[in-house]
């Protein structure tokens, strides 16, 4: 009768622990690496974007004027910049007006944008030109831009009213830049046609991918254009609408040279934003602690839309969309 004997566990070969070790060492090296990659980017997010930041909330809570610049003195004075902004009766204009110019511009831009995408993305003999000539407001430095409306809405001698009392709409003309009531949808009816060109060329491209073939199955299956439109266009078409969108709201919210050039705020405060009140506060009434405290409310209000923007796309991102 045969004895089985256990024989003794077999012993870890002795390069194990070394391998273990270098491939610890490894990944020690390849992390330092990718931080050494971005280390630039990261200095150069801190000195140029996280101190300013920082910096102007600091400011909101100082008694910081011109003087301060030579005796180095910026007493805080607690929350008064703060109470003494929020509890001018400017500031509180300055919101409603900046909400009304954004929303009213945004949808301005992107429906006539997202029309004309539409349209050229048909494809005809002259749309190229044409793209090209529609993209020239878009080319035109914003202040140029406000000049020239500036002079074309002119309730006198502007080309605009002499072609309203031409065709018999108006006798005196439309005080377009002169009445509290008129000013800021005139200053909207000019940053739409800015930015119009903007909205056309990145959602042209969006649909320039999207495939042909379910188009064409769509057709087959009976679905009229606005059904296509609905049910094809804009599904697939919805992440570029979110960077449109998302990036009009930025460049939207804090727009101070369109307005200065074109109103300069008035009139009786009928076009002032928060950019405008910031410039105000700052550069005009030289007191930089205010001037801070409307800087951060508009800093706040694109961090929010932003935040907001960032949980939708991650939200989509993980629904596989």
């Amino acid at each position: 009768m045969s004895t089985v004997t256990d024989s003794p566990p077999a012993a870890p070969p002795s390069g194990a622990p070394r391998a273990v070790g270098a491939r610890r060492a490894g990944s020690r090296r390849t992390a330092l690496l990718r931080w050494l990659f971005i280390a630039p980017a990261l200095l150069y997010m801190a000195a140029f974007f996280g101190y300013p930041l920082v910096r102007n909330v600091l400011m909101s809570f100082q008694h910081y004027t011109p003087t301060t610049y030579f005796t180095g003195e910026a007493p805080f004075n607690g929350l008064d910049n703060w109470r003494e902004v929020f509890t001018d009766p400017l500031f509180t204009d300055a919101l409603w007006h900046t909400a009304l110019f954004t929303v009213g511009s945004l949808l301005g831009q992107f429906t006539l944008g997202l029309a004309l995408a539409v349209f050229f993305s048909r494809g005809f003999r002259l749309s190229r030109p044409i793209r090209a000539v529609l993209l020239l407001p878009w080319l035109v430095p914003m202040v140029v831009a406000a000049v020239v409306w500036r002079r074309i809405l002119d309730q006198e001698h502007g080309v605009l009213n002499s072609a309203l009392r031409a065709v018999g709409l108006t006798e005196g003309g439309v005080p377009w830049l002169s009445s509290p009531g008129v000013a800021l949808l005139a200053a909207v009816l000019v940053n739409i046609w800015i930015g119009i060109p903007f909205n056309m060329v990145i959602l042209y491209g969006g649909l320039q991918e999207i495939p042909r073939d379910l188009y064409e199955a769509a057709s087959l299956d009976g679905a009229g254009p606005w059904r296509v439109f609905r049910s094809v266009t804009l599904p697939l078409l919805r992440p570029v609408i979110t960077v449109v969108l998302v990036l009009g709201f930025m460049s939207t919210v804090k727009i101070l040279d369109l307005i200065l050039a074109l109103t300069s705020g008035g009139p009786a405060d009928a076009t002032q934003t928060l950019g405008t009140v910031t410039y105000q506060l700052s550069f005009l009434c030289l007191d930089f602690g205010q001037g801070a405290v409307a800087g951060n409310v508009l800093i706040l209000i694109s961090a929010v839309f932003a935040v907001l923007y960032l949980r939708a796309d991650r939200a989509d991102f993980g629904n596989g969309k």
